[in-house]
């Protein structure tokens, strides 16, 4: 337990150089995980992102529709009908009921009748006659039979053509906000990819500072233990007093409980890393990337620059959005306005109609029908719902209006609170250089000094409760100054409000 002790304490600064090993399940080595493969693992996991991906496929269907008005609209048809039974079949009978009294079948059309004046007088008589007979016994509805009304069998072929020539600019218009619409939910799913890096990050050192305070309170449990063998060997020779002994028990007994809280912090902190991650719950991890808590804190992330971070409010993602807000809004006042306006439209149709008296027609049984039409439209009274739609859209725009301002200024106070977050963090971390040192060599000789009898439990426990100050705000420090870095550098993709000032760790009673 003592050499576990001095590993452990004078092993410190060692642990920033030195690959963490987070949670292990039964002698077995966890998975390494460095903070770039935990953002990498996340991003194919999260819901989040996920749902602000679809949100980008619908917003670029939308835009694709709202711009198909723009283009001619050609549709094709293919129909057949069968009628069973018709109104029109009692016309082509010989009466209404369906039964004929004459045997002989009555004509349904007559040859035209032309006089020849050349012809013998007898012959042109007979002709004249012939005619008379067929025009008194023709049957008026026998052409009906040619018609479409009530034919047994009926196939449609048709092309259908249609081409907006004036809507009144509703159209564009409806393109334009389609349009701003499918770049605002980029910008979305850009900024929920930067919060989910920021969420990872941030779970990562929490579990990372999680072992740390984890080693700390061991450490400390470590050294109440050793305090407690050497205040019994005393109190077996008669060098300490039966109150140090009782004491001692109590300051190592204190710090069991804290033990048992800095390990189930470090079990949920895990657990919100694997559940980021979409990591089985019970899967052991070993954190490869370091706190930083030794002489110099890391760059937490490749490439980041926080002393030239983008603090611009325009270039902020919600102040894109609310832009693109605004760009949308004034389209759909546009919109709102077209509807007052006159449209006009060039409609064509083509069809190919064949009644065949069997089941499947010949070609020369088809009969062509082509129609082409211009239409206007033009409201007259609508009972206010023009003006109303129009009175909303203005109210629309003006509410995106006042949107934007304000999002520019709390995307300003935003980048200020990030900045403090991340000067204060960075204060705290210098503030705290070669405090562990002092509080470790205060220690070394306040436990000297009471083997050798000329201090008391109250000064040694004093220098530990300290050493444990040193060294948990030093971890803190450096995982404040990890986090507030890594949202700078992704303060212009983030949503508005995360920033923090860091505080302070308490690592429990003595």
């Amino acid at each position: 337990m003592r050499a576990r002790a001095v590993l452990l304490v004078a092993g410190a600064a060692l642990l920033a150089r030195a690959p963490l090993a987070a949670q292990q399940s039964a002698g077995s080595p966890g998975r390494p995980l460095s903070l770039e493969e935990a953002v990498r693992l996340a991003r194919p996991a999260s819901e989040t992102v996920g749902i602000a991906r679809a949100g980008v496929e619908r917003a670029r269907g939308q835009e694709a529709q709202a711009r198909s008005e723009l283009f001619p609209q050609l549709t094709g048809s293919a129909a057949y009908t069968r009628t069973l039974a018709s109104q029109f079949s009692a016309l082509t009978r010989g009466d209404s009921s369906g039964t004929s009294t004459d045997t002989t079948t009555a004509p349904t059309s007559c040859a035209h009748f032309v006089a020849d004046p050349t012809r013998p007088i007898g012959e042109r008589v007979d002709s004249l006659e012939s005619a008379v007979a067929c025009a008194t016994s023709v049957n008026p509805f026998g052409a009906f039979e040619n018609l479409p009304f009530g034919q047994r069998n009926q196939y449609n072929f048709g092309l259908q053509f249609s081409q907006n020539l004036f809507a009144g600019g509703r159209i564009r218009a409806q393109s334009r906000a389609a349009a701003a619409a499918r770049r605002s939910a980029e910008v979305e799913l850009t900024s929920q990819q930067a919060q989910l890096t920021l969420d990872v990050t941030q779970a990562y050192y929490d579990a990372v500072l999680s072992d740390r305070l984890v080693a700390i309170a061991d450490s400390a449990l470590a050294q109440a233990e050793r305090t407690l063998a050497d205040t019994k060997l005393a109190r077996e020779v008669g060098n300490a007093p039966e109150f140090d002994l009782l004491r001692a028990q109590v300051t190592r007994d204190n710090q069991r409980p804290v033990v048992i809280q800095r390990r189930a912090q470090r079990d949920i902190a895990y657990l919100r890393l694997r559940q980021l991650l979409n990591l089985p719950l019970a899967e052991p991890l070993a954190l490869t990337t370091p706190l930083g808590d030794g002489d110099s804190v890391a760059a937490p992330l490749p490439a980041t620059d926080t002393a030239a971070a983008d603090t611009a409010a325009e270039h902020r993602a919600v102040v894109r959005r609310a832009s693109e807000n605004v760009t949308a809004q004034e389209g759909r006042l546009t919109v709102a306005r077209a509807g007052s306006l006159p449209t006009l439209r060039l409609t064509s149709a083509f069809a190919r109609i064949a009644y065949p008296a069997s089941g499947l027609p010949g070609w020369n049984d088809f009969l062509s029908d082509w129609t082409v039409s211009l239409a206007m439209q033009v409201p007259i009274f609508t009972g206010g719902r023009l003006g109303g739609d129009r009175r909303v859209a203005r109210a629309d725009l003006d509410q995106a209006r006042l949107q934007l301002q304000q999002s520019r200024e709390q995307a300003a106070l935003d980048a200020r609170t990030s900045l403090a977050a991340r000067d204060a963090a960075e204060a705290a971390w210098a503030a705290s250089a070669g405090t562990v040192e002092q509080a470790r060599r205060a220690y070394a000789i306040a436990e000297l000094r009471y083997r050798e009898g000329i201090s008391t439990q109250t000064e040694l426990g004093d220098a530990r409760l300290l050493l444990q100050q040193a060294e948990a705000n030093r971890a803190q420090a450096a995982r404040d100054v990890q986090v507030a870095r890594v949202r700078l550098s992704l303060l212009p993709d983030l949503p508005l409000g995360g920033a923090a000032l860091p505080t302070s760790t308490t690592t429990g009673a003595r």
